[in-house]
């Protein structure tokens, strides 16, 4: 029963993927369709209000500075809601300001899509700030890195001479995709009895005769967009752990593939943008295949359960069910964390902290490796970077010039994707060397060993995957670990996407080559197990040996 309510949702997802990447496709495609019928008035009212008077395409330089300015005002912001939170309306709690390194963090993590939390929502955070700052700001980054995957495919498959313009992208992903359908999972998400309300904290009398607070808020609206922009977070505390954010196997059914379905479609978009299918399939499919190598590691360790209680004779039928809620069971819950890594959500079901040490390890490489399906937009990015890195490298095994979608890959190119490559490594694992050489950094760790190893490495692959989960055992509310993983989910945001940018408007710039008979194919089952084994080879040269320090010497000394 368990792997058939996998393969159900995975099955459900696979049916999603046309007609949703059909549908993005028409939204960016920049020509006429009856969508224009539905949205126009309201997008030409948008741009007349910002200015844009002619929707002209853009260099990368342009579309990369717009994308960065349009961040920056937003940041500015939300910061000054969240310090002045305290004097605003919407508070029936009475929340104070938010500590200055704390409020840095928090506008840096949900601008960037990252949504990392050193902080409890229902207890930091006034109903105004929830609306204001962290909805909005989920709107906006999911928005960003839409935009900037759509400029990206532009610029490799179009013939133009440009890979769109930045205002109009970002509007039309608003207005499009993610206000309307959010506001379609928000009002199931009411109808299964999720909370949407602006009523002050609840004050009830237990069974015991005893007085407990109840936090309530607006959560359904929160839930509905920090899965569908891929954003993670939580209104609580306990993430969807949490009854109100994630009540039944229902609601975590339409949770994971509200997260799951749109990175799930970009390839399929990318296939109708390149006038090839095949070629999006190609992409999914090496995505889709890491992403069910995954999820076996992941169900089949946490259902075998720690081998160190198996050895005691406690009995293990149920699995390793430590920190998971007993209404998912394993199988949602392997579930969920294998979904919320590979799309760089951040929300969890279940506390990362108690995984087994291989299932531990399973969300720790899918934000290594930042291409299984990944966040909105950025995903795709990646994977693409990986698959031109693929034609590059079998074009000097055959001594050919790398060639792909009929533009030649040159130095530049390969200049450009290795910073984006180097870069992501370089982020996650200085800090973490920094962490534990600084008694700041080890002061934090609650857990020594080979576990303590684990909970700093995993802090700072979230932050620079944007993916925003945690093993929640670490103390980083301090502001060492607020200022060091606010600046490290700047740099994993920025620097790939403006690199990527830079390929994307070097590339779109080049006369398309004629296909011969000794061009590279790229849309066959050859193409996507090079694809695949650039992934895997890269991401184990680069992490195996920190790997080892940690979860796999952690399960060694268990057995």
């Amino acid at each position: 029963m368990d792997i058939l309510q996998m393969l159900v949702v995975i099955a459900v997802l696979v049916l999603l993927v046309k007609p949703l990447g059909t549908y993005v496709y028409h939204v960016f495609s920049n020509e006429q369709n009856r969508l224009d019928k539905v949205y126009g008035g309201t997008e030409q009212f948008i741009y007349r209000l910002i200015g844009l008077k002619r929707r002209e395409g853009m260099s990368w330089k342009v579309y990369a500075l717009s994308f960065i300015a349009t961040n920056i005002v937003l940041v500015a912001f939300s910061y000054l809601i969240l310090r002045l939170q305290n004097a605003l309306p919407f508070n029936p709690n009475a929340i104070g300001s938010m500590e200055p390194t704390l409020t840095f963090n928090t506008v840096i993590s949900f601008m960037t899509n990252t949504n990392l939390q050193h902080y409890s929502g229902e207890s930091s955070l006034s109903y105004f700030s929830q609306m204001a700052v962290i909805i909005m700001m989920m709107f906006t980054s999911a928005a960003t890195g839409f935009s900037a995957a759509i400029a990206f495919v532009r610029g490799i498959t179009s013939k133009g001479k440009t890979i769109g313009n930045f205002f109009e992208d970002f509007v039309k992903a608003h207005t499009r995709i993610f206000l309307p359908i959010s506001f379609i999972f928000t009002l199931v998400l009411v109808a299964l009895q999720v909370p949407q309300t602006l009523d002050p904290t609840l004050t009830v009398k237990t069974l015991e005769g005893a007085m407990q607070q109840i936090a309530i808020g607006p959560v359904a609206s929160l839930e509905s967009i920090k899965h569908l922009g891929t954003n993670g977070g939580g209104f609580f505390g306990a993430n969807s752990a949490h009854p109100f954010e994630n009540p039944s196997p229902l609601t975590n059914v339409i949770e994971i593939l509200c997260m799951w379905a749109l990175p799930a479609a970009l390839p399929y978009t990318f296939g109708l943008y390149a006038k090839n299918k095949k070629q999006g399939w190609v992409i999914f499919s090496a995505m889709m295949c890491l992403f069910l190598v995954f999820l076996s590691v992941a169900y089949t360790s946490e259902k075998v359960g720690s081998p160190a209680m198996n050895t005691l004779g406690i009995d293990a039928s149920q699995g390793s069910m430590e920190g998971k809620e007993v209404r998912f069971g394993i199988a949602q819950s392997a579930l969920f964390t294998t979904v919320t890594a590979a799309a760089t959500t951040g929300t969890v079901n279940n506390m990362h902290d108690t995984l087994t040490p291989l299932g531990g390890l399973v969300p720790l490489a899918e934000m290594m490796l930042n291409v299984v399906f990944g966040g909105k937009g950025v995903g795709l990015i990646n994977m693409l970077m990986y698959a031109i890195l693929a034609v590059f490298i079998c074009g000097l095994m055959v001594g050919r010039t790398p060639e792909f979608l009929g533009r030649k890959i040159e130095p530049r190119e390969m200049k450009l994707i290795a910073i984006a490559i180097l870069a992501h490594p370089f982020i996650i694992l200085v800090p973490t060397a920094i962490a534990f050489m600084t008694d700041l950094g080890q002061g934090a760790i609650s857990n020594p060993g080979f576990h303590g190893i684990s909970q700093v490495l995993y802090e700072y692959t979230s932050a620079a995957a944007n993916n925003g989960s945690g093993f929640e055992g670490l103390g980083d509310n301090t502001p060492f670990w607020n200022i060091s993983t606010g600046l490290v989910m700047l740099f994993g945001r920025y620097i790939s996407i403006i690199a990527m940018l830079a390929v994307a408007g070097s590339l779109v710039r080049k006369q398309p080559v004629p296909e011969t008979i000794g061009t590279f194919r790229t849309d066959n089952a050859l193409y996507t197990g090079l694809l695949i084994g650039t992934v895997l080879l890269i991401g184990a040269l680069t992490f195996l040996p920190v790997i080892v320090l940690g979860p796999v010497a952690e399960y060694l000394t268990l057995r």
